[in-house]
């Protein structure tokens, strides 16, 4: 298993998954101000990557409109999108699962124009950690689902869910996952994180549920079935590792 936990990215993603869950839990009078003009704006609003630093910025609806064309602002800030794809009929069996070398059963992967590659992280008790992905068992999830190229570098991400037993794909904003990552960083307890942290990630995957469309691996739309993000069942806490 190749893990690199003490990274600069990793390190990145701790501090941004913080901030995102931080800001969830503020209080609801708090002011909040676009981070490039200042201006106040409300709970739900728009973020923007900066590319050079992988920081993530709130943004009010002018500037997220300025930014929603690709090269706008000289390619430094890129805006993320809004999109949420739930991918029912995804490929990805046990023996492709293991050679991607996630530990756990919950990950994020994302093109990082960065890094020059797919980056891969999963979260935990202490953040996100990258696990160094290999990259030909990447090309060959690829292949079997053409939905995955359509991944908007550096602001979409696919969220793998397999927790309880779980099989659940979804190609989302990349804040979802630094609210994940913080949810889960917030609400561990113990070795296996506790009832309640399994309570919030079901939260997590039945908002998500809702709010996503139903494609299939080729990105095409479908009608919905039955919900899989749900990560606990019958009132059992997971095993988190595979």
């Amino acid at each position: 298993m190749a893990v690199r936990s003490d990274t600069s990215a990793s390190s990145r993603l701790r501090r941004l998954a913080q901030r995102s869950h931080e800001e969830e839990t503020r209080q609801a009078s708090a002011e909040e101000r676009c981070e490039l003009c200042g201006e106040t704006i409300g709970a739900d609003h728009r973020h923007l990557v900066d590319l050079s630093s992988r920081a993530l910025m709130c943004s009010c609806r002018p500037c997220s409109l300025l930014f929603d064309q690709q090269g706008a602002g000289g390619g430094r800030y890129r805006l993320v999108p809004d999109r949420r794809l739930h991918v029912e009929d995804f490929e990805l069996d046990e023996a492709l699962w293991q050679s991607l070398r996630i530990p756990v059963d919950m990950a994020f992967f994302f093109h990082s124009s960065q890094a020059e590659r797919v980056a891969a992280f999963y979260p935990g008790p202490a953040g996100a950690t990258e696990s160094l992905l290999d990259l030909a068992a990447w090309r060959e999830l690829e292949a079997a689902n053409p939905v995955l190229e359509q991944l908007v570098p550096d602001v979409e991400a696919m969220l793998v869910n397999r927790a309880g037993g779980t099989r659940g794909h979804w190609v989302v904003p990349i804040d979802d996952c630094y609210d994940l990552v913080g949810l889960i960083r917030t609400h561990w307890q113990g070795l296996s994180g506790g009832r309640q942290v399994w309570t919030e990630i079901g939260g997590f995957f039945e908002r998500l549920e809702r709010r996503a469309k139903a494609v299939d691996r080729q990105g095409n739309r479908r009608r919905a079935s039955a919900p899989a993000g749900a990560a606990a069942g019958n009132g059992k806490e997971p095993a988190w590792g595979t």
